[in-house]
């Protein structure tokens, strides 16, 4: 567990730093508590997240005789066009917007349900979507889990300052920071993450 301050953006513009208590219910080393002030902790996935034998577009492309009987695909013919509708997916389509492209306006009669399938799913296409916005990265301080003294993750291994680690803490114990020091700690936070996306930002 660490202790340590967040800021958090209001809707309405503005800020407001909050204290926190992160917990992990695997022991973490130091540099994963650097990582994570920093933002950079990817999410890990769960486990037991139950797993379908069958993808969302070859479900849809199944059940797609219910309603357009004239529309009936085989199991080869839905395993083949899967990917097909799995590309309207990832550009932001719903499964109600890919039966109507599929279904509206049908020709009588249907002589090759997959071929016809096929072509509406090239030709009807929606564009890419724009990139999303990049996630903004969380401005966080760690404490010492006995004092209160804030510090940089290296300077806190454990948890703890130096001066706790030896047995010398403060007199005064998890006492407030001034406003003053908060905002001159968020301002060196706010520089050293400027810096680093003109870094990374290409000639």
């Amino acid at each position: 567990m660490r202790r340590g301050r967040e800021r958090l953006e209001a809707e309405a513009g503005g800020s407001r730093w909050i204290t926190r208590s992160w917990f992990s219910r695997t022991a973490r080393a130091d540099d994963w508590w650097a990582a994570f002030v920093r933002g950079d902790v990817p999410q890990e996935p769960r486990p037991d997240a139950p797993r379908s034998p069958r993808s969302r577009a070859h479900i849809l492309l199944a059940a797609l005789g219910r309603t357009a009987p004239v529309l009936s695909l085989s199991q080869a013919d839905c395993a083949a066009l899967a990917p097909l509708v799995s590309e309207w997916f990832a550009r932001g389509a719903t499964d109600e917007a890919v039966v109507r492209a599929l279904t509206v306006g049908l020709p009588s009669p249907v002589h090759h349900p997959a071929a016809l399938v096929r072509r509406r799913l090239t030709d009807k296409l929606p564009p890419e979507p724009l990139p999303p916005e990049p996630p903004r990265r969380p401005l966080r301080l760690l404490e010492c889990a006995e004092c209160g003294v804030p510090g940089r993750p290296e300077a806190l291994p454990g948890g703890l300052c130096g001066a706790c680690r030896d047995g010398h803490a403060p007199a005064h114990p998890k006492a407030t920071l001034p406003a003053s020091t908060i905002r001159a700690r968020a301002s060196e936070t706010r520089s050293e993450m400027a810096l680093r996306r003109h870094e990374r930002t290409p000639a």
